[in-house]
C-alpha cells in the first residue's frame, strides 16, 4: 500500500506548485476477533461444549434441512436452470475438495457462478488478488457470468452445500472449509480443523468485514474456543439480514 505526499517548494526562489509522490505505508495489523465481532464477548471461553452438543447441533441440522426444504428446493431448482440457461455448454454445478474436520479433504458443491475455465485463468488473474494468499478475491472478477454475480450476491450457489450438511461433511454453523490443506497453515491456525466445518460462521456475520486471511482464522479460533447452542443459533439469525444486505457472500 502506498499514500500520496506533497513534495514541500523550498521557501527560496519562485512559489511552485507543490507535486505529489507515492510513500509505502505499511498495512493495517490483523484486528481480534472481538474487534470484528464486539458481540462475541458475551460467550465466555469454554474448554468444551456441553456433552449434549453435538448430537442436538446434529439433530438441529437435519431437522433445518427438512423443515425448511420447501423454501430451499425451488429455489434451487429456479437457479440450476438458470445457470444452465445462461450456459448451456457448461456445468450447472462446481464441484471442489476442500478441508475439513481434522484436516480431512471433503468434496463440496456449489451451483457454477463463472466461466467452464475459471479455475485455469486464475494463474493469469493472481495480479488483481485484493486479499492476502490463500484466499483470492477479485471485486468485479471477469471469470463471474450474469447469472453468476446473482447467485454470489444471494448466497443461492451455497444450496447445493445442503447434500454436505445431510451427508455430516458440513453443519449449518462452523469455520467455512479451505480450499488449501493444512500444510499451508501455521500451527496455530490448525485450531480452526478441531471442529466440524459449516455453511455459515462468524466471517459471514462480521459487522466490521474480516478483510485478511489472519482476521478470518481468528474468527474460526474464537469460534471453537466459544462455541454453544446459544451462539450458533445467533450466529444462523445474523446470517439472514448479513445475506439480504450483500454482506454474506465470500
Amino acid at each position: 500500500m502506498s499514500e500520496l505526499v506533497a513534495d514541500t517548494p523550498s521557501s527560496e526562489g519562485p512559489v511552485a506548485t507543490p507535486t505529489l509522490r507515492a510513500v509505502p505505508t505499511e498495512p493495517p495489523p490483523p484486528r481480534s476477533a472481538l474487534e470484528l465481532v464486539p458481540w462475541l464477548a458475551r460467550y465466555p471461553r469454554r474448554p468444551r461444549p456441553g456433552r449434549a452438543y453435538r448430537p442436538v447441533k446434529r439433530f438441529v441440522d437435519l431437522a433445518f434441512v427438512g423443515l425448511t426444504a420447501p423454501v430451499w428446493a425451488p429455489l434451487y431448482a429456479a437457479s440450476a436452470a438458470a445457470v444452465k440457461l445462461d450456459s448451456p455448454g457448461g456445468p450447472v454445478h462446481f464441484s471442489q475438495r476442500r478441508t475439513g474436520t481434522d484436516g480431512r479433504r471433503i468434496r463440496v458443491h456449489k451451483l457454477r457462478t463463472m466461466v467452464p475455465d475459471a479455475e485455469e485463468r486464475k494463474a493469469e488473474l493472481a495480479h488483481l488478488n485484493e486479499r492476502e494468499w490463500p484466499d483470492f478475491k477479485i471485486t468485479d472478477d471477469p471469470r463471474v457470468t450474469r447469472v453468476g454475480r446473482v447467485l454470489r450476491a444471494t448466497s443461492l450457489d451455497e444450496i447445493p452445500q445442503i447434500r454436505n450438511v445431510v451427508k455430516g461433511d458440513l453443519t449449518l454453523v462452523g469455520p467455512r472449509p479451505w480450499s488449501k490443506t493444512p500444510d499451508h497453515h501455521d500451527r496455530w491456525h490448525l485450531e480452526r480443523y478441531a471442529v466440524r466445518a459449516g455453511l455459515t460462521g462468524l466471517w459471514q456475520v462480521a459487522a466490521r468485514g474480516a478483510d485478511s486471511f489472519t482476521e478470518r482464522i481468528r474468527l474460526d479460533v474464537a469460534y471453537k474456543q466459544r462455541r454453544c447452542l446459544r451462539l450458533d443459533l445467533e450466529i444462523l439469525l445474523r446470517t439472514v439480514p448479513a445475506v439480504l444486505l450483500r454482506r454474506g457472500a465470500v
